[in-house]
């Protein structure tokens, strides 16, 4: 039986992108970009999986960038 990789902790994916935004600090934003990272505006997530799934990837972040 063939099974599907789950996509939502690889670069850019929805957990990606909570526990990324908890790392380096920034508020709680679940997000997407419609077009390549860094060259496209972040889009609001309104699917409620998704959010569920950054806030998931945010909320289990433990490790926190040091800024001193």
């Amino acid at each position: 039986m063939h099974e599907t990789p789950d996509t939502t902790d690889r670069h850019g994916g929805p957990r990606n992108r909570g526990s990324a935004d908890a790392y380096y600090g920034r508020p709680r934003n679940p997000h997407k970009y419609s077009g390549p990272t860094g060259h496209s505006p972040p889009v609001t997530l309104t699917d409620p999986e998704e959010i569920a799934t950054y806030n998931q990837g945010f909320d289990a972040q433990d490790d926190r960038k040091e800024w001193d």
